[in-house]
């Protein structure tokens, strides 16, 4: 397929020197610079959960710019005033000039390796075997620095900030001829914005052995990568495109954003409301009380007569005769 707009999964270069721009330039080809993952920092209370004070340290150890700003913001939050007998041990010059933007450069004890290698630092780290070494690392982090666990060095790993997928909105446009890919986590955020991703005439670059494993883990074809002939990934975009250039153009293919379980299923359309008149309740009418009917009047009852009385009247008669 014709390449014709690429996606880099890296932030924007600041220099204009930038070997992309120069593909752009030489090809006509349209470069779109879009990070797959995003650097958050632990917050001060999550790092206590961790149980490392940063107090017992003399010494810190820095493989990246990102643990650099990390290792200072949680300083600041926890309320810890970094010493200025504080020693720092840098991968490479470039992080070592980056430590001006929190210290004074010339007054500190900085080291850092002279060939910009990890392994080169460990003779530094050996030769100060007396300080206690903090090393701030990301949740998800290359092996750069192999420090010895037997003892010769004492160190502590500090995760101080984490890699999380940065999504891809369904407001965005995906219509890219050639996606370049740089870790496994970049990878897995491309699956997870795209269940379902169909590769088809998509040409899929990555560096590094880690990228590719994840990205064949994932039944996805890799296209391009680097080599003795392009060491760098530019290099073998630069190689791919000239290979191509005579390939017809072929229609983009259209991602699905959910998978079918996933889909947001559509809301229902409201029903025409119908006012209902409430109902009024029932009264009952009072029914009047029955009038009662005169109780019938009593007759006297008459007296019993006795039997002395009866006798009596019998003797007056007599006697009357």
């Amino acid at each position: 397929m014709k390449i014709k707009k690429i996606l880099v999964s890296q932030p924007k270069p600041s220099s204009e020197k930038s070997p992309y721009f120069d593909l752009e330039r030489k090809y006509g080809v349209e470069v779109v610079f879009r990070p797959f993952i995003k650097i958050e920092g632990l917050t001060s209370r999550e790092f206590r959960q961790s149980k490392i004070p940063i107090t017992n340290h003399t010494a810190v150890i820095f493989t990246a710019r990102t643990a650099v700003d990390h290792y200072f913001r949680l300083c600041k939050e926890l309320r810890f005033n970094v010493p200025d007998t504080m020693k720092y041990f840098c991968v490479s010059e470039t992080i070592a000039h980056y430590l001006q933007k929190y210290i004074i450069y010339r007054k500190r004890k900085i080291f850092y390796s002279e060939t910009g290698h990890a392994e080169a630092l460990l003779p530094l780290l050996a030769k100060h075997n007396k300080e206690t070494y903090i090393y701030p690392i990301s949740d998800v982090h290359d092996q750069k620095l192999h420090i010895p666990e037997d003892g010769s060095i004492k160190f502590t790993k500090a995760i101080m900030y984490r890699t999380v997928s940065n999504v891809i909105r369904n407001d965005e446009e995906f219509d890219y001829d050639m996606i370049i890919l740089f870790t496994p986590s970049g990878v897995k955020s491309l699956m997870q914005s795209f269940p379902n991703f169909k590769q088809g005439n998509i040409a899929i670059g990555a560096m590094g052995n880690k990228t590719i494993v994840e990205l064949k883990n994932n039944g996805l074809r890799l296209d391009l990568t680097t080599s003795p002939k392009a060491p760098s990934i530019a290099a073998a975009m630069d190689q791919y495109i000239k290979e191509h250039l005579d390939d017809p153009e072929e229609e983009r293919i259209v991602q699905e954003r959910f998978s079918d379980d996933n889909k947001p299923k559509p809301e229902p359309k409201p029903e025409p409301k119908t006012e209902i008149k409430p109902e009024q309740p029932k009264v009952e009418a009072k029914k009047a009380p029955a009038k009662k009917a005169p109780a019938a009047k009593k007759a006297p009852a008459k007296k019993a007569v006795t039997k002395k009385a009866a006798t009596a009247k019998k003797t007056t008669k007599k006697a009357e005769k």
